[in-house]
């Protein structure tokens, strides 16, 4: 009995010194949060993103990721990160950035999209601070219409939870005219978002990508962005092919195809012609600045 005794509380010991080096090697392979860059092995390893997708809300940001996503060369962050626009996240630091970003090998180009960067006035300073050879993708559609879809995207989930939500041109609308303080309008002012981005990073670090352009036809629109982000020409109109069923182009690579999900192409909420002409007279002439800026123009409403 006694010698039974004391195997079992040898092999107890045995076992607990197994477990407490298993522990002590979990622990120096998982990086502590916000801090330490984790490693596996080989040379994969994450890092901060050599582009980022600064926006625009509604304007094509989760599109443009999946089809850059196709190249080879390009790892990106799988959700929206929001370091630079909220601040409990920017003050948890750039290790936690990087603990954010996907495992890349040397050569390959970390991407990361948050549309809220574009309008957050501190996030062009911070974004120069922490990765300031970072190349910007800045996506933009028909102003008019990215409002129409912002406001389609709040009242849906308002929905969902079952809240009421004003009509799009109770909103918009104040007396009978535009309303400059409607949240979903300020977004729509592309030219002063963009100065404050221009401040902080030389106009060849910024490129826009038509959002409309890439709905209708991708390849030209992604060739153009493989350039911009010095990326070997991969990817081919073979990437790409036309769903008729959702209405909108879908990706394919390696033999697997994928489309975005279904709140892409939702149907817009209402605006009545009036309302609708009175926005676009509102937004002429902040979009002629914004074509000023980026040297090209397009054709809005």
């Amino acid at each position: 009995m006694f010698w039974t005794l004391l195997l079992a509380v040898l092999l107890l010991l045995l076992l607990h010194a197994q477990l407490h080096v298993c522990l002590r090697e979990l622990r120096s392979a998982t990086p502590a949060p916000g801090n330490a860059t984790q490693r596996l092995p080989g040379n994969a390893t994450q890092r901060l993103p050599g582009a980022i997708i600064i926006g625009v809300r509604k304007g094509g940001t989760r599109a443009l990721l999946e089809m850059l996503n196709l190249h080879p060369d390009v790892e990106v962050a799988k959700a929206e990160v929001h370091y630079f626009n909220l601040d409990e996240n920017y003050r948890r630091g750039p290790g936690w950035y990087r603990a954010q970003m996907p495992l890349s090998l040397p050569g390959q180009l970390t991407v990361e999209k948050t549309p809220g960067y574009f309008t957050a006035p501190a996030a062009p300073g911070r974004a120069r601070r922490t990765a300031p050879d970072a190349r910007l993708l800045l996506i933009v559609r028909d102003p008019a219409e990215r409002l129409v879809s912002d406001y389609t995207q709040v009242l849906h989930n308002r929905r969902q939870r079952g809240k009421p939500y004003r009509p799009l041109e109770e909103l918009l609308l104040r007396r009978g005219r535009i309303d400059p303080d409607y949240k979903a309008l300020q977004r729509s002012l592309y030219h002063q978002h963009l100065a404050r981005w221009l401040a902080h990073f030389p106009p060849g670090r910024v490129h826009v990508v038509d959002g409309e352009a890439l709905i209708r036809d991708p390849f030209p629109e992604l060739r153009r962005a493989e350039g911009f982000l010095e990326l070997p020409p991969r990817l081919s109109p073979a990437n790409f092919y036309f769903n008729a069923t959702k209405g909108f182009y879908c990706l394919q690579a390696a033999g697997r195809d994928k489309c975005l999900d279904e709140s892409k192409g939702r149907r817009h909420a209402p605006i009545g012609p009036a309302a609708l002409r009175q926005l676009c007279r509102y937004l002429r002439e902040p979009n002629r600045r914004f074509f000023r800026m980026v040297g090209r123009t397009f054709a809005w409403c």
